[in-house]
């Protein structure tokens, strides 16, 4: 959710030679030059946008024309790259043109919140449906017997309109119930409300809240995952049949041992099937996602509640080293989901090459 950037602390201000005595070297009283360093952080933060914005609108693109791809859990992924997609395109550029204008907002109030408005919505579905990605993979691999292809459907939808109101609702909360002011004329600055109670309620919404989920979603596949190696390592039924029988079938993959003596019988299996695979698959997938999603918005939100509410002062270039990991989760989304499903992949080389 975007900040005041501060990107522009790194150019150098010398003063103009045409300035009258003792007038100052900012932005009014000199002229600003972008040091070496400002340009290449530029222009890979100008990379970053583009890339998220064509890798997000590839995935949105394969999912619309391959057909196979119109059922859970493309759904959710589409809902994903829907909140990328618009970080990319209505987000980050402006957040580019705000630093590039020395953090000053001169486009005016009215683009002021609409711009706000779509950075909390954006940021805080794209936050959601990771949630929500991670909860189906959970259920699918808990509770993969009741948890049917109907009723997947269903939750899925369920989910995803949920994670669009909520959002939609952080988003606008501050122009609906004149909660806090995010455009001052006076000093020409567009921000997020900085009223601590709204910074309480839009951060826990939008990130500790989704955070407590994954973490405990994930917890609890580990450990299913861990239950089902243990359970499967030896399994012992006793037969009617006295009669000592010993049988080995290499022919299939994984391999399965039947060992009958004294009347018992051990199954033992050299390798996992299918499912397991599957679902070890999944959870490696879900873990990963897990895992950059906490990295990169863990430090701007942790700054984002702690300085309303002690009024610390964060240096500035910090701000936006935190804002822009955050964006870049949005790149990230779409690489670690698609780098997990072979599906994906071959439906992108068909689409370039028409095989």
């Amino acid at each position: 959710m975007e900040r005041p950037l501060n990107l522009s602390c790194l150019a150098d201000t010398t003063p103009d030679s045409g300035n009258r005595s003792g007038s100052s070297g900012g932005p009014e009283g000199g002229q600003a030059h972008l040091s070496v360093f400002s340009v290449l952080v530029l222009t890979l933060l100008a990379m970053l946008v583009v890339a998220t914005f064509l890798w997000n609108g590839l995935v949105l693109a394969t999912i619309l024309r391959v057909r196979s791809f119109h059922r859970v859990p493309h759904n959710l992924v589409a809902s994903m790259a829907v909140s990328d997609v618009m970080v990319a395109a209505l987000v980050m550029p402006l957040s580019l043109v705000h630093e590039l204008s020395g953090r000053r907002w001169r486009l005016g109030r009215s683009l002021c919140q609409v711009w706000i408005s779509f950075d909390v919505l954006c940021c805080t579905a794209s936050i959601w449906n990771v949630t929500a990605i991670a909860l189906d993979r959970y259920w699918s691999i808990t509770r993969h017997l009741e948890y049917t292809l109907r009723a997947r459907r269903r939750i899925s939808n369920i989910m995803i309109a949920l994670t669009w109101a909520l959002s939609a609702f952080i988003s606008l909360a501050p122009l609906l119930f004149g909660w806090g002011e995010t455009y001052s004329e006076d000093s020409e600055e567009c921000q997020v409300s900085r009223e601590p109670s709204y910074t309480i309620f839009s951060t826990f919404g939008a990130f500790y809240l989704p955070l407590c989920v994954v973490l405990f979603v994930y917890w609890k596949i580990y450990r299913a995952a861990k239950f089902r190696i243990g359970s499967r390592k030896s399994n012992s039924i006793t037969p009617m049949t006295p009669e000592a029988l010993q049988v080995k079938e290499a022919a299939q993959q994984p391999q399965m041992v039947f060992t009958v003596r004294h009347a018992t019988v051990t199954f033992q299996t050299d390798g996992d099937t299918w499912r397991e695979q599957k679902e070890k698959k999944a959870a490696l997938m879900v873990g990963i996602l897990i895992g950059v999603f906490v990295l990169c918005w863990i430090p701007f939100f942790i700054t984002e509640l702690i300085n309303p509410l002690c009024s610390c002062d964060i240096p500035p270039v910090w701000k936006s080293i935190f804002l822009w990991l955050g964006y870049s989760n949005s790149f990230f989304n779409p690489l670690i989901y698609t780098a997990f499903n072979k599906n994906y992949n071959n439906a992108f080389r068909n689409l370039f090459f028409r095989q």
